[in-house]
Parts: structure tokens; sequence; C-alpha cells
């Protein structure tokens, strides 16, 4: 396959970055390594931007007792390492912007500590009314965070946010739960779950695609496409994540959220307009026309697996019961594969696959659009009858752009075609690499848009579709299939696929 470049014209770029108003964030679990390495990181790179306010400020909440002083040690430190183009300069201005404030999570008097700072930081960087509160914490604790900040009358300013990372739940009962708990104390307009893979460039940029070109949008239904392909492809294990992942496993913790929502804006319905409430319409509509699973039939369109020992980029991976603090009998799925259909006028009948796993070949992520062959090949006479279709492919990782496979002649005298590949990467056309996503994510909160964020009803239909999944799971004597750790595929997943004569797309970096 012969790849061939592309240009971009200056005069074609339409920008349309807005610079967010004065604005204070509350980060609950400030201590914590995500908080330091993602959400600090993004914020003093909006800040070096120009993108954040110059009344501005950011409060860290934590169990640990830190300074301010200290807490911008920390700060910094993390920042150098990760940001490559640094100016001291700036990086000083917001590090004086950093404030920590240390407390028990379930106690009154921590709350109404931390609308004193508030309100003394607010009034010495001019910020108003305009807080965000993040919750950086485990699951459990996000009922109790909430319920205190609506008893300490945190929540009830207008302008007033809250930031809630996944899991949204375990199940449809407990997310709805979970939601109950949120609105009681904000309205769904102050809420924005986060999902990180939605601020991802090229995630973004299927909308742009689809809605912004007319070349693609007509053949984008049941009639030109034969497929869609969605993988989500991780080379690493669990990690130190056992106590997490033993009660989450792949389903929970990868296809209820990013694979579903890269469904969403892959198949969703063109929205009237560029709104955000517009656009989470089309997606919530989306997920309600899933045709639902069969658990009498579940083998037939869903498999779930668990790696074993292996070999992983030429090092010797141990399976997935080896791990640190996992148990011998877990029957946790470190990889799901499912073939789902979208029961409208759009797909009908057109099947949906979408895979995710832990320890497989390579870390790649893509949606792939299969078209249909030619219905007649005129160059069947000089044996080119069986030609293959044109994909489009939406690179997500390990580097960020898209990809269009067709049909073309070589030079010279013979008919002979081949498969050449239009390759678009973002890092080589624009001269630059792509923005942490928390960037695009935490700007669009601080501007009030919350388009890249999920709603309440798309989270509850997104459970409801997996959690007679989950039961059926959790209610059966069987284990998950075993694949070697380091494989691209193995005989269960394969399966599922060819049993339609098609193939898994290869996973490679």
């Amino acid at each position: 396959m012969q790849d061939v470049g592309l240009s971009i014209a200056g005069q074609g770029i339409i920008c349309a970055e807005i610079q967010s108003g004065p604005c204070g964030f509350v980060v609950f679990g400030a201590s914590g390594d995500l908080v330091r390495r993602k959400l600090l990181v993004s914020l003093f790179c909006l800040f070096q931007q120009g993108l954040t306010n110059e009344h501005f400020f950011i409060l860290g909440a934590g169990r640990k007792e830190l300074s301010d002083e200290q807490f911008r040690k920390d700060t910094e430190q993390v920042i150098r390492e990760k940001t490559k183009e640094l100016s001291s300069a700036d990086l000083d201005k917001f590090l004086n912007m950093l404030y920590y404030i240390a407390g028990d999570y379930s106690e009154p008097s921590f709350y109404n500590a931390i609308k004193s700072k508030i309100e003394q930081i607010s009034t010495k960087h001019q910020v108003g009314e305009n807080i965000i509160f993040y919750l950086s914490v485990p699951p459990f604790l996000y009922p109790v965070i909430i319920e205190h900040l609506g008893l300490a009358k945190l929540s009830c300013r207008q302008k007033t946010k809250i930031v809630v990372e996944k899991p949204f739940g375990r199940d449809l009962q407990s997310a709805s739960e979970l939601n109950q708990s949120i609105l009681k104390c904000f309205t769904e307009s102050q809420v924005y779950r986060i999902d990180h893979y939605l601020g991802k460039e090229t995630v973004q940029n299927i909308l742009m695609f689809r809605f912004a070109n007319s070349i693609f949008e007509p053949v984008w239904n049941r009639n030109y496409i034969d497929h869609v392909q969605i993988t989500i492809a991780e080379s690493d294990g669990i990690g130190h994540r056992a106590a997490y992942y033993e009660h989450s496993g792949a389903l929970r913790d990868m296809f209820q959220n990013h694979v579903l929502q890269m469904l969403t804006l892959a198949a969703m319905e063109p929205p009237i307009s560029f709104e955000a409430d517009s656009i989470r319409d089309e997606k919530s509509k989306l997920l309600k026309s899933i045709r639902p699973f069969i658990v009498d039939e579940l083998d037939q369109h869903i498999i779930r697996a668990q790696y074993g020992e292996g070999m992983v980029k030429g090092k010797k991976a141990v399976s997935y019961k080896s791990e640190h603090s996992v148990a011998d009998n877990s029957k946790t799925e470190t990889y799901v594969a499912a073939k789902m259909f979208v029961d409208n006028p759009r797909w009908k009948d057109v099947p949906f696959y979408m895979r995710t796993g832990k320890r497989l070949s390579a870390k790649y992520t893509e949606i792939a659009i299969t078209f249909k062959q030619v219905p007649h090949s005129m160059f069947a006479s000089i044996g080119l009858d069986d030609m293959p279709a044109n994909v489009l492919v939406f690179q997500i990782q390990p580097g960020e752009g898209i990809i269009l496979n067709f049909q073309a002649k070589h030079p010279g005298s013979k008919t002979c075609i081949s498969t050449l590949s239009m390759n678009f990467k973002y890092s080589e056309l624009f001269g630059t690499e792509m923005p942490e996503s928390y960037q695009r994510l935490l700007l669009d909160c601080m501007l009030g848009d919350q388009t890249l964020y999920t709603r309440q009803d798309t989270i509850e239909t997104s459970w409801k579709i997996l959690t007679p999944v989950l039961e059926a799971w959790q209610n059966s004597n069987t284990s998950p299939f075993e694949y070697p750790a380091g494989a691209e595929s193995f005989p269960a997943a394969d399966n599922l696929i060819e049993s339609d004569g098609r193939k898994w797309r290869k996973i490679s970096e």
C-alpha cells in the first residue's frame, strides 16, 4: 500500500478559539497522581497559551496535609517534567494562583473552610462567582462530596459547575442513583461528566469531517457502508490498578464510555446546529436505537476474555491472574469484542464490530469505515474482479489522523491497480504535537460548553444496553476466554466477525 501526501491551504483555516472568563477551580483529590500529571499540567498549558483569564485560581482540596508552598513546589516539578516549551515567567505567575486546603471529605467543617477560602481567594483574584468543582476522587466519594457541597450552599450559585470523572456508576441502578444525588444539588446545566477520549482531536474531527464536507455524508449510510470497526487496543496490563480493575473489567472501564461514545459520533444523525444540546440530543437518539442484546444469544454478539502469559514487544508478560492483588479464580474480563446494530433507517443491518482489550500487541485506537465493494467490476476481463473495498480510518492512537484507502492505477503500459493510502497526520501537517485531551475539555468547561461532555440520559441509556450483559456474566458458570499477552487477536474474537465473512483490521503502531 502506497502513501499519498496531503497539504493544507492556509487561507482555508477557520479558527474560533475563545479565552475563558474569570474562573476558579476547586479540585478535590488534588494530592493525587491524575491531578498533577493531567489536570494541573493541562491548566498550565491553557494559561501559557493565553486561554485562561488573568483572573484565575486553583484551590487544591485533599486529605493530605500540604501547605500552599509545598503544593506549588510539587506542581512546578511535574510541569517542568511534562512541558517541553516552558516560559519560566508564565510558570511563576501560574504557581502564584495555586492554593491548597486539607480536611476530611465527610466533615461539614471542611466545606465551611473551603467556602471561606473560596471567598478570600475570589476577592484577591477578582474571579466572581464562576467556580468549578472538579471531583478527582474514588467514585464512592462522589455522593459524599456532592451532598456536602449542597449543604454548604456551594452548589447554588448560577455560574457554579461540577466536573465528575468516570466511572459514572457500575450499572443502570447505580448510575441512576448517582445522577439523582447530583441533581439534588446541581442542575443538569451545571454538570460536566468528563470522558477524556472525547477531547482527542481526531474524535472531535469526526463531527467536522462528516458535517462540514458534502462529499461523504451522502454515502454515510447502509446503501454504501458495509460495516464499521472500532478498536481500542492497549499493550499495557493493569499495572497497580488491580483494586479498581477487579471490580470493573473492560466492559465497565472502556466499553460503556469510550467505545460507545465513539460509536455515537460515527453514527449519529446530523444535528440541527453546533449547539451542545443539539449534538447531545442526536447522541442520545443513537444510543436508544441500538438493538438490545438477547441474553440467550450473547455468545453470538459479545465475548469476554482475559489475558494469559505471553510476550509483549519482546518482553515476557504475566497472566492477569498473576498480577498483584488479583484473585486466583478471577473472572474479570480484560478484553471485550461485540457485534452491535443500530436499528434506524440509516444503519439498518449494518454491523458495528467493536473491541477493546489490555495486553494486546500494540497500543492502537481507530474507527474504520469499510465501504461496500463496487457492485460490478468492469475490470473482470483482465482478472481484476475482486478489488479491495475503500476504507476510511479515523486514527486516534498512537498518532492522530485520517486515512482513506482507495484503488488507483500504477504508471506503465499494463493495467495494474493497487491500493493507495491518502494519509493525513496532524503532527506532520501542522508541525506540532497534539494537545492533551484534557486541555480541550477543561477550556470548554470554563466557557460553559457542554458539547463534549456526557449527559445524564446518555449515561443511563448506555448502562441500559450493557447491564443485562453484566448480569448474565455474573450469573454464568463459564469463565472468560483466555488469550496470550501480546496477541493481536484470538479464535473466539475472530469467530465473532469471521462468521459474517469479514476480518478484524490489523492492530499496529
